[in-house]
């Protein structure tokens, strides 16, 4: 299949598209028209979207056409993106993966209020698996969400439905949620930059929290500036973007292939292993100092469950029809319900020990490298039929190191890494200690600059 080049075009990026709307060069019309039929064309064969609004989208298109006429600005104004279907977004339901008869959301998440304050045109919501818990985005309700790259593999989860529109072109970004690495997982299966921010960065309204803390939303995109301008629209912010365009100092960078303990054997495959060390050299031959650190991370995973299955507790309360859902989802939320008195509590007061721990290692380095995940994109498919604790091997030996900097709520971000000899995609993740968004951003733009991934497109189920 190979990698995908396209001879060094690429799709139109988010910050292009928004030039090119504000210079008169398109219309916000003609741009959702476009997105709104290959999201469309590519349901039978991606199934990216959960929702698709047609009739608002293209109202909202007309509004921003005569707002540009009118000579007003905005960062976003027309641009079509996508959001998950895990976000309150006012009259359409937020069935987060799950079956059954939703109603209609009577407002907007603060961040949808961000985003449409912007001037950004939300063509639909995508898929996610239920409650998000897992990375793959299959599900009873919706089906299964397939990879861009190769239609026999997924996405990745949970913000797979994201992720494949984003790759597949038919938005130049969109939106998705990151509890245990569910915008980076998808990035590096789907070739893209995500970018998981510091705990508080974005807001969670209508809620306090999201999963007890361990969840935020953030951006995909193909660049790291795409991703960096929509931080700071989701955000209510305008220094990612300035990020994005400087250059770091010379860093000193820690390689680490161990993952957290979980008590699942880890086999990195020999693909990622080798894509890491690449990357490692490339950052080398940026000037960067690459050093082996592993650190300290204990039993950061007794932190991680009452926040995670407490938080899917809540969700299932929400739910209309319990009995619609998969066994393994009714199975967590019973887990959820014990975990969310002492051992919630417990976790929470325990999490400055675990920063403190962990953080030690930002004495010797300035960012962390290691993979994404431990394997390359799964098959469709590859946890239908399992029992619960097959399925958690099945994910935790896939993906198991993401999910310690969704405890910690420290930032991280997902950048390409190359391909598997067969065509799939890899990524590396860029882990930072607290409020170091800017630093990743940074060095991530300094490592596109000679990569550039961006010019490359999936050789199936791309839009015309």
């Amino acid at each position: 299949m190979g990698d995908g080049s396209d001879g060094g075009h690429g799709f139109p990026g988010l910050e292009q598209l928004a030039t090119a709307l504000a210079d008169g060069e398109t219309t916000s019309t003609d741009l959702v028209r476009t997105a709104l039929r290959a999201a469309e064309d590519t349901q039978p064969t991606l199934n990216a979207f959960r929702r698709i609004r047609r009739e608002q989208a293209l109202a909202d298109a007309a509004e921003a056409d005569r707002r540009l006429a009118d000579g007003k600005r905005a960062p976003l104004l027309g641009v079509p993106v996508a959001i998950k279907d895990d976000t309150h977004l006012a009259g359409e339901p937020t069935a987060f993966g799950c079956a059954g008869d939703f109603p209609a959301e009577e407002q907007d998440a603060e961040i949808i209020r961000l985003l449409k304050a912007s001037g950004a045109v939300i063509i639909g919501k995508t898929n996610t698996p239920e409650f998000g818990q897992w990375p793959v985005t299959e599900g009873a309700a919706f089906g299964a969400t397939r990879n861009p790259w190769n239609l026999g593999h997924t996405p990745g989860g949970s913000s797979g439905g994201s992720a494949a529109a984003v790759a597949a072109g038919i938005v130049p970004a969109a939106v998705g949620s990151d509890g245990a690495g569910s915008i980076r997982i998808p990035a590096a299966w789907s070739h893209l930059v995500g970018i998981k921010p510091q705990r508080g960065r974005l807001s969670a309204l209508p809620y306090q929290e999201l999963f007890n803390g361990i969840t935020t939303s953030g951006p995909l995109a193909r660049r790291v500036g795409d991703a960096a301008l929509l931080m700071d629209v989701l955000a209510g912010t305008d220094n990612f973007r300035k990020a994005a365009g400087q250059e770091p100092k010379r860093l000193r960078i820690g390689l680490s292939v161990r993952p957290a303990f979980t008590g699942v054997r880890i086999r990195l495959h020999p693909h990622v292993l080798a894509a890491i060390r690449r990357m490692a050299r490339v950052l080398a031959d940026l000037g960067h100092e690459v050093i082996r650190v592993e650190p300290d991370y204990g039993l950061i995973g007794l932190n991680f469950l009452p926040r995670s299955l407490a938080g899917l507790h809540e969700w299932y309360g929400r739910v209309p029809d319990p009995a619609l859902l998969d066994h393994r989802t009714r199975d967590n939320s019973r887990s959820g319900r014990y975990l969310a008195g002492r051992a919630l509590a417990l976790s929470r007061r325990s999490l400055g020990f675990f920063q403190r721990r962990i953080g030690r290692v930002f004495d010797r380095v300035d960012v962390l490298l290691t993979p994404t995940t431990a394997l390359p994109p799964l098959p469709i498919g590859a946890i239908d039929g399992l029992r619960g604790w097959q399925t958690d091997r099945a994910v935790i030996g896939a993906c198991p190191f993401a999910w310690p900097w969704n405890v910690l709520g420290w930032p991280g971000m997902n950048v390409p890494a190359g391909f598997t000899p067969d065509g799939l995609p890899l990524g590396a993740q860029l882990l930072g200690p607290a409020d170091g968004e800017e630093l990743l951003i940074s060095l991530a733009a300094q490592v596109e600059a000679v990569e550039r991934w961006f010019e490359k497109t999936p050789p199936t189920a791309v839009i015309a």
